[in-house]
Order: structure tokens, then sequence, then C-alpha cells
């Protein structure tokens, strides 16, 4: 978890320590050992910051390439949804939150039928209706997946503590800003104009 010589992290790493963003469960699978920096004696496993705060810039820029309105953000799980409301309404994407109605993204008939250019989904295992929809509709998903996940049908991948309040508003705030940064919707990150706090609830 050593910082690289020069390296700037999107915020700093006591407030991804604090978030409590680098802890994983005592469950690893192979999918995500390669974000795992070391497994600590109470067998938590502990995740790579570098590693996570790489892929929330890579995930910022991916998902700048799509409208707002094409974007849908899922959470299954009740310790997820005010985090992805609240990045949903900040960028104007659609969030899907609480329980995902069969056939959201695959029948176009269906009253609650959503058109998605992408998803991002909170917890691979509560949201997994979800991935396997837009995996049918080859709708490309991104995802915030713990050591314990495994990440068939995920095209991207952002590691993180996915089961904690705190560090799923920081991951969402941190996303949020970076999509509008890269988007041109703010001229820098400390003009971004959303407490953390309210994606805390």
């Amino acid at each position: 978890m050593a910082r690289r010589k020069g390296a700037q992290l999107l915020v700093p790493v006591e407030q991804y320590l604090s978030a409590g963003v680098h802890i994983g469960t005592p469950f690893r699978t192979k999918d995500m050992s390669r974000f795992i920096y070391r497994v600590r004696p109470d067998r938590l496993a502990i995740f790579d910051i570098m590693k996570i705060d790489e892929r929330l810039r890579i995930a910022g820029r991916f998902l700048s390439y799509y409208e707002p309105e094409e974007i849908v953000v899922v959470a299954r799980r009740k310790y997820a949804q005010h985090a992805a409301k609240k990045f949903a309404e900040v960028i104007g994407a659609t969030p899907i939150v609480g329980r995902f109605v069969p056939g959201t993204f695959t029948n176009p008939y269906g009253k609650e039928f959503v058109e998605a250019g992408v998803v991002l989904v909170s917890d691979p295992i509560a949201d997994r209706e979800a991935i396997l929809e837009a995996a049918r509709a080859r709708i490309p998903v991104v995802a915030f997946a713990n050591s314990g996940n495994t990440v068939h049908n995920i095209d991207l991948v952002i590691p993180g503590n996915n089961r904690g309040r705190k560090s799923l508003a920081l991951m969402y705030w941190i996303l949020a800003r970076e999509y509008m940064l890269n988007r041109g919707m703010i001229e820098s990150r400390d003009k971004f104009p959303v407490k953390l706090e309210e994606f805390e609830g």
C-alpha cells in the first residue's frame, strides 16, 4: 500500500483509510487477488489504495464518454442506496435502488424498461440480476467489488469496501467528481460543489 514516489492521489491517503475503503472481507477470490495488498492476521483482506485510486480515475474517464442520462446506477443493498442516489442526482444519471425488476434492461415493452448506455453497480452479489441483464443486452458494466466478489460479466472493476456506508460514500463522491471533471462540467477538482457529507446521508 506504499505510495509510489511523486504519486498524487485523488484524496489524501488518510481519507481513504478513515473511510475504510481499503478493508475487504475474510473471503478472497482469484478475480480480486490482483488488487489485494496483504491479508491481516484476522484474515481480512487489505486492498492496495494505489489500485483503488487508479481504478477510480479510469472509471471516471470511462463513464465520461457517456451522457449523464445514459448512465444507470444500481444499488439493491440498503447501505449503498443513499450514495448511489446522490451520485445519480449530482451527475444527472438514472438510479435504480432497492429491488431490480426483471426485464429492466431487456424488455422494451415493460413499464420498468430503462435504455442504458452503461451500468454502474454497487455490489456484484446483490446486483447480479442487473449485471446479467446488462450482459444479455451488451451494456458495459462498471462495479464496485469487494475481495470476495467474482467479476464475471463486469467490464471495469473498482476494488474497495462496498459494504460500508462511509466507504461507498467516498468512492461515489470521488467518481462523481471525476466524471464531472472529465466532462468539463467543473474546471478542477476543488470546484466540485457537493460535500462528501451529502453522499454519506
